[in-house]
């Protein structure tokens, strides 16, 4: 497996075998990764009702937490996990995965962009879900639209396509 350059992702990209909508500018794409944006949505925590949450495969999501549309902003308080999702949407081919990374002004300011669940299977074809958490000690304001990650993209030794829970995402 091999990280791609800024010339392997164009590659890709106009080949059409690899597919960013809407890839906004080139601008977005550096070195070797391609930023992408924060969308409107969000899925905020509701008040919890007490007791444990008992994590399974099968636990509702939906119960304990509610989506949010964002006009202007959000703030996010210390402590305080929400879903976010990029306002692309990645069509990757059989033969490439890619990693959710943070934006490093971001981080510096006290925002994980996602807390574990950073790998994106080959194959998919989804907006990538945020899990954000304030971990400074001052409130945080997104804003709809700013370049909140980055992916970087792999090349797989062999073919695969993931077909799991969140394949086709669309909303946090």
């Amino acid at each position: 497996m091999c990280v791609l350059t800024r010339d392997e992702i164009l590659k890709e990209l106009e080949s059409g075998r690899l597919r960013i909508e809407p890839l906004a500018d080139l601008s977005q794409i550096g070195p070797a990764s391609v930023d992408l944006h924060l969308d409107r949505e969000l899925r905020v925590p509701v008040p919890h009702r007490g007791g444990p949450i008992h994590l399974s495969e099968e636990t509702d999501l939906e119960l304990e937490t509610t989506v949010v549309t964002m006009d202007d902003h959000y703030v996010i308080e210390p402590g305080q996990t929400v879903h976010g999702i990029t306002r692309e949407r990645l069509f990757l081919p059989p033969n490439l995965c890619a990693w959710i990374e943070g934006r490093s002004w971001i981080a510096r300011l006290g925002l994980m962009v996602h807390v574990t669940a950073g790998f994106i299977q080959p194959g998919v074809s989804n907006h990538q879900v945020l899990e954000m958490s304030n971990v400074s000690q001052a409130p945080l304001a997104l804003h709809p639209g700013i370049r909140i990650c980055q992916i970087v993209l792999e090349r797989t030794e062999g073919s695969a396509v993931y077909r799991g829970r969140f394949a086709d995402q669309t909303s946090p």
